[in-house]
C-alpha cells in the first residue's frame, strides 16, 4: 500500500496550492514567529508615533469582560492580553520545560550543567549592573526586567546563520533560555505580587491538588487538564498573584511521560478493527487510542503553541511596545539612569554573566559544549541572550505604575535589545571560527587514510 498524499482522507476535487516545505517549515517555527513578533513591534511603535498616536492607549484601555448573575470580571483589552492570553504562552514554557526534563536534554546533568550555570550569571550579573545603576532610586524595584532572554527573537536570530551556528550552540542557548524563563517566572511570582487574597489562593491550591489527582489517576484526555487550567487561571486571577502563573503550574504539571508499550501496541489493534470495518464506533475508538499513545503535555503543546507563537507573543507585542519615540522622551531616556542600566544591563551583564559563569562550569569539569562550539560562537550567544523583549516588557509592566519610569524602562529594553541582536549578530560571524573549541572532541571520528582512495578490487 503507498501513500501519495501528505494528510489522511481524501483528496478534495478543488484544492487550492500550498506552500513550499521550506515556507511552512518556517512559518511553524520560533523563526517566523520572531518576524511576526517584529512586524507587531514595528507596527505598534509606528502608531504611537503617528497622528494617530491616542487611538493606541483608547483601544487598549478598552474594558471587556462578562457576568453569570452577580459574578463577572471586567478586565481592560491590554490586562486581557498580559493576564489572560500570556497565562497560554506560559504554559508553553512549562510544558518544554516538563517535556525536556522528562525525555529531553535537561535530564543530562553534564548537558545541563553549562547552560544552567551560563543562565545563573546571565540572570544575576545584569541584575548587579542594574543596581549599580539605580541604587537609592524609586526605580530599583525595576531589577527583575533585566533578567530574561526573548526565546522566539534569540531563535530567529540563530536561524539567519543556518549551519554556521553549530547545532551545540542551539541546544546550549535554547536550554540556557528554559533555565532563564525558570528563574524569571520565579522572581515575577515572588516579588512582583502587591496583595494576596488567601481563600481564592486556597482555592488555587485545591485545583492544583486536583490536577495532581488526575495524574495519579492516569487520566490521559486535555479536557480535565484543561478545564483544570481554567479554573486555576479564575483563582490564581482572584488571589492577586500574577494569573499567568497558572499557566505555568498547569505547563509544568500535565503528564509528560511516555504511555506504556502495551497502550502504544494497542493502537494497531484498534486500527485493524476499523480496516475490517469502518463504523463510526471503530472509527471513534481508532482515535482515542491514538491520542493515548501520545503523552498528553506533546498534544496540549501542539494544540497551544501555534496560537503562542503565532497569536499571542506578536499580540503581546503590540500591546506593549507602544512607546513614544519623539525627540523628548528620548532625550529625557539618554539620561536616565534607568534606561540606560536597562540597556548596558542585558548587554553587557548577558555577555559577562553567562561567558563568565558557562567557562568556569566547563573549567570546573562540570559539564563540556562538544561538537564544533568554539569560544566566539559561545561569546556571541552570550551577546544575542541580552534580547530581553518579551518578559523584560511583561515584568516592566509589573514594576512601574509611574508612566515615565515605564516608558524609560521600555526604551532601555527596545534599545538593549536591538543593541544585543546587532551586536551578538557581528560577533558570531566574525569571531565564530577563529577561536578555539570551548571542549576538545572527545568523540571525533578516526582521521582519513591519505589521498588516493581507491575502490577495492
Amino acid at each position: 500500500m503507498s501513500v501519495t498524499s501528505t494528510s489522511p482522507g481524501p483528496n478534495l476535487r478543488v484544492s487550492l496550492p500550498s506552500l513550499q516545505p521550506s515556507v511552512k517549515d518556517f512559518l511553524t517555527n520560533e523563526a517566523g514567529s520572531a518576524v511576526y513578533l517584529l512586524a507587531a513591534t514595528v507596527l505598534a511603535l509606528v502608531w504611537v508615533n503617528s497622528p494617530f498616536g491616542g487611538s493606541y492607549d483608547a483601544l487598549w484601555h478598552t474594558s471587556a469582560g462578562f457576568h453569570l448573575g452577580t459574578w463577572g470580571i471586567d478586565l481592560d483589552l491590554h490586562h486581557w492580553v498580559n493576564d489572560a492570553a500570556m497565562a497560554v504562552f506560559f504554559a508553553v514554557v512549562g510544558l518544554e520545560i516538563s517535556r525536556e526534563a522528562t525525555t529531553g536534554e535537561l535530564r543530562d546533568k553534564r548537558t545541563v550543567a553549562v547552560p544552567a550555570l551560563g543562565a545563573l550569571g546571565g540572570l544575576l550579573v545584569p541584575v548587579l549592573i542594574f543596581l549599580a545603576f539605580n541604587a537609592g532610586t524609586d526605580a530599583v524595584h525595576g531589577w527583575g526586567v533585566v533578567m530574561s532572554t526573548d526565546t522566539a527573537f534569540l531563535v530567529g536570530v540563530l536561524a539567519l546563520f543556518g549551519p554556521k551556528c553549530p547545532d551545540q550552540l542551539r541546544l546550549f542557548l535554547l536550554t540556557l533560555a528554559i533555565v532563564d524563563d525558570i528563574g524569571a517566572i520565579t522572581v515575577m511570582s515572588i516579588f512582583y505580587t502587591d496583595q494576596v487574597d488567601v481563600a481564592a489562593l486556597a482555592i488555587a491550591g485545591a485545583v492544583v491538588v486536583g490536577i495532581l489527582m488526575l495524574r495519579w489517576l492516569k487520566v490521559w484526555q486535555l479536557a480535565p487538564y484543561v478545564a483544570a487550567g481554567v479554573a486555576l487561571w479564575f483563582a490564581v486571577q482572584a488571589s492577586g498573584v500574577h494569573a499567568t502563573l497558572a499557566g505555568v503550574i498547569i505547563g509544568l504539571l500535565v503528564p509528560a511521560r511516555p504511555p506504556a508499550q502495551q497502550t502504544i501496541d494497542e493502537v494497531a489493534g484498534y486500527g485493524r478493527k476499523l480496516m475490517d470495518e469502518a463504523t463510526a464506533e471503530r472509527e471513534h475508538l481508532a482515535e482515542l487510542a491514538a491520542r493515548a499513545a501520545v503523552p498528553t503535555s506533546d498534544r496540549l503543546q501542539r494544540l497551544l503553541h501555534p496560537w503562542s507563537a503565532f497569536v499571542v507573543v506578536p499580540l503581546f507585542g503590540l500591546a506593549n511596545a507602544g512607546i513614544g519615540l519623539h525627540a523628548e522622551a528620548l532625550q529625557v531616556a539618554a539620561q536616565s539612569r534607568l534606561a540606560i542600566g536597562v540597556a548596558v544591563a542585558l548587554v553587557l551583564g548577558n555577555a559577562i554573566g553567562i561567558t563568565g559563569a558557562a567557562t568556569l562550569a566547563i573549567r570546573l569539569g562540570l559539564g563540556d559544549l562538544p561538537g564544533r562550539v568554539r569560544w566566539g560562537h559561545l561569546l556571541g550567544g552570550a551577546v544575542l541572550a541580552g534580547i530581553g523583549f518579551t518578559i523584560s516588557l511583561f515584568i516592566a509592566e509589573l514594576a512601574f505604575d509611574d508612566p515615565e519610569h515605564l516608558a524609560d524602562a521600555k526604551i532601555g529594553i527596545l534599545a538593549g535589545s536591538l543593541t544585543a541582536a546587532i551586536l551578538g549578530s557581528i560577533l558570531l560571524r566574525w569571531l565564530g571560527e577563529k577561536l578555539p573549541l570551548c571542549s576538545p572532541l572527545s568523540d571525533a571520528p578516526p582521521p582519513l587514510p591519505p589521498l588516493p582512495w581507491r575502490a577495492p578490487a
